[in-house]
């Protein structure tokens, strides 16, 4: 398989075009965002994190019977992935209150949910990927109401995986952000990555967090925190 042209450049990633029109290769960047792009920065061995963090996280979701894009590593920051269209929805799993909930809600951070949660944001940078609901989605045509029900099916076994896996190396999924893709045959799959950018991680014991909130709240030490999540992963591969 040979990496041809760019067709895409986001915020965290590329994607290429391979000589097979079925898949192709994302190259994960050490760029920085937040609040939609206002804040931009760089977080040196982030692309380098993120690809193997994800790459090792679809794999287990994979064993567990989660259909994901995910194909082969190629190097530190490049992936082969089967290529989809990407459904226009942001998916948040939520676990315990943090971030824009609490902001949101008028609540203080680290309330434990009785039962997880979850919401949609249409995927639209212009309009600031406001919050939708089901309903919504439907009207604007994102998705059908079995594509809903579908992504809604696997969100919540992708959380309870995550959970108890990053529980497994003293960390809590305190929330995250899923994308969802149609393969070429319409088979939605899971997409896009899973790291401490789209994750907020908590130390289990100190709380001390290990995400992107260290960038977008200016509390230092990014890199290392990233590093020590990849780290704890790692220590838990046979």
């Amino acid at each position: 398989m040979t990496k041809l042209e760019q067709i895409y450049e986001g915020k965290a990633k590329k994607v290429f075009r391979t000589d097979d029109p079925a898949y192709c290769v994302v190259e994960y960047k050490d760029d920085a965002t937040a609040f939609n792009g206002l804040k931009k920065g760089t977080i040196l061995g982030k692309g380098a994190v993120n690809n193997r963090m994800t790459n090792l996280l679809m794999q287990m979701l994979e064993q567990q019977g989660i259909p994901t894009h995910f194909v082969k590593e190629l190097s530190d920051r490049e992936t082969v992935v089967k290529r989809v269209e990407i459904v226009p929805l942001e998916v948040i799993v939520r676990n315990i209150s943090a971030g824009h909930f609490a902001q949101n809600y008028g609540v203080e951070e680290g309330i434990v949910f009785d039962e997880p949660t979850i919401e949609f944001s249409y995927k639209n940078d212009a309009l600031g990927d406001p919050l939708i609901n089901s309903y919504h989605a439907r009207a604007l045509k994102l998705a059908t109401g079995e594509e809903i029900d579908t992504i809604v099916r696997l969100a919540f076994q992708v959380n309870e995986a995550l959970k108890a896996f990053f529980l497994s190396v003293g960390i809590r999924l305190v929330d995250f952000k899923l994308e969802f893709g149609r393969t070429g045959d319409g088979t939605i799959v899971l997409a896009d990555e899973i790291s401490p950018d789209t994750c907020r991680l908590w130390d289990k014991d100190t709380n001390e967090k290990l995400d992107k909130d260290r960038f977008r709240r200016d509390l230092g030490h990014v890199e290392s925190a990233y590093q020590e999540v990849m780290r704890r992963l790692l220590e838990k591969q046979p």
